[in-house]
């Protein structure tokens, strides 16, 4: 009888050793980091690429892993209550009830659990070759086991679609960058800069494009000599060339084709002809998202883009730096005038230009200003107010506090504005 006791006893020990197994992998393969394992895998790492082909299937995964922890677990319990019922009686059942409770608790769930999440990357690594053929021999099961939970729920109504799980990955992304935290420039300018590559997409070049109000053009009907002296003191490389109006854009004149057209005359400027270094102006819709643009200067190979609207009307220009601009802040360099659109007063408020972006505010100062129906702190004000409001009148938009300073004609130029407390940068040391 004693050996049979001790059998008895190894093989629940075994058994229990085996389920903390299973509930260490189902924690560590679920939780562990797909970004990290798939650059694991790139370096070549054939232990991440289980990983993820385990991940692939993860509904397949963990049929298999709860099937295999649940049949141990009940024929742990089995052997547990036979062998205290031949020592108790029937009273055995409740100490084996008892026993198995806190062993499977305790040993099997939550310290293998706990310590898995911990460790999720390293322990998946290290279950992952253990996990594969178990995953294979059960999988017809787990297959079966799957369709009938499928069909329940289904007659309840409900889906086990994962599909809600592939629309989640970007919001998932974003709650990442979120929670890359810390007020040092560094992390700061980190978040900004991923938060703006996902932007790309939804974003349009008439948003980020220079308005055609602030754009230098060349009048063709000028003097050669007028025109080439305009090219060579613009602090742009590049100028849009048009004729008899503005939307009548006829080419994009560059700078450095100047100069050399200029030194092929011997520095005659009247007889320089713009019309012949001119290059083909490029149109491009203002609908057009950044990513899509920034694709097509990449496969272009060019920098400088002519935006029109539906009707062909010139609305502006839009070069290679402003979407990068978009993407690490804004660039200044020697050619660029610093406009000073922001300006912190002591009080925590911001004296802020009319013309100045949302996006801009909200790179900057990581505000959450909504940009959907506005581009322009301006615009946001007129969309928020359904009116032209009049200097000195304030309002209350989204907790932030927005008081009207100056107005030109009906366009907003300059306001007040002051950010929740909690939306307020944190006070420089002293």
């Amino acid at each position: 009888m004693t050996a049979e006791w001790l059998f008895t006893g190894a093989a629940i020990i075994v058994l229990l050793v085996l389920s903390a197994f299973f509930s260490c992998s189902e924690t560590a393969l679920t939780a562990s980091s797909e970004p990290r394992m798939h650059e694991l895998a790139r370096q070549g790492n054939l232990r991440a690429r289980m990983v993820i082909a385990l991940q692939e299937r993860k509904s397949r995964l963990l049929g298999a892993i709860l099937l295999g922890n649940n049949v141990i677990n009940i024929f742990a319990s089995a052997l547990a209550t036979g062998l205290l019922l031949s020592v108790f009686g029937e009273v055995g059942v409740y100490y084996a009830t008892a026993a198995m409770t806190v062993l499977v608790v305790i040993f099997a769930e939550v310290l293998p659990k706990t310590y898995a999440l911990g460790h999720a990357d390293r322990v998946a690594i290290l279950v992952a070759p253990a996990v594969k053929p178990v995953v294979a021999v059960l999988a017809p099961v787990s297959m079966m086991v799957g369709k009938v939970v499928e069909w329940t729920l289904r007659a309840f109504g409900a889906s086990a679609s994962t599909e809600l799980l592939h629309r989640h990955r970007e919001e998932e992304l974003r709650g990442i960058i979120a929670l890359h935290a810390g007020q040092d420039p560094e992390i700061r300018q980190e978040r900004q800069m991923l938060r703006s590559i996902l932007d790309l997409d939804d974003v349009e070049v008439y948003e980020v494009m220079k308005h055609r109000r602030n754009v230098e053009m060349l009048n063709v009907q000028e003097s050669a000599s007028a025109l080439v002296d305009q090219v060579l003191r613009s602090q742009y490389t590049r100028l849009p060339l048009y004729d008899e109006g503005q939307d009548n854009i006829i080419g994009v004149v560059h700078a450095k084709a100047v100069l050399r057209a200029l030194g092929a005359v011997g520095n005659q400027a009247d007889k320089v002809n713009l019309r012949d270094v001119a290059a083909e102006p490029w149109f491009i819709p203002d609908s057009t998202s950044l990513l899509e643009q920034l694709q097509a200067f990449r496969q272009r190979r060019e920098h400088f883009a002519i935006v029109v609207d539906e009707y062909g009307a010139f609305m502006g220009v839009v070069t290679l730096e402003d979407i990068l601009e978009e993407i690490v802040g804004e660039i200044d360099d020697e050619h660029d005038r610093i406009v000073a659109g922001v300006r912190p007063q002591a009080d925590g408020s911001y004296i802020v230009n009319g013309s100045v972006t949302i996006r801009d505010l909200n790179r900057e100062f990581e505000w959450h200003l909504p940009d959907d129906e506005a581009t322009t702190i301006a615009g946001l004000v007129l969309h928020e107010a359904r009116m032209i409001p009049e200097p000195g009148q304030v309002f209350r938009f989204h907790e932030f506090r927005f008081e009207i300073l100056r107005r030109q004609r009906n366009q907003i130029t300059l306001l007040r504005l002051r950010p929740p407390m909690a939306a307020m940068p944190p006070a420089a040391d002293a």
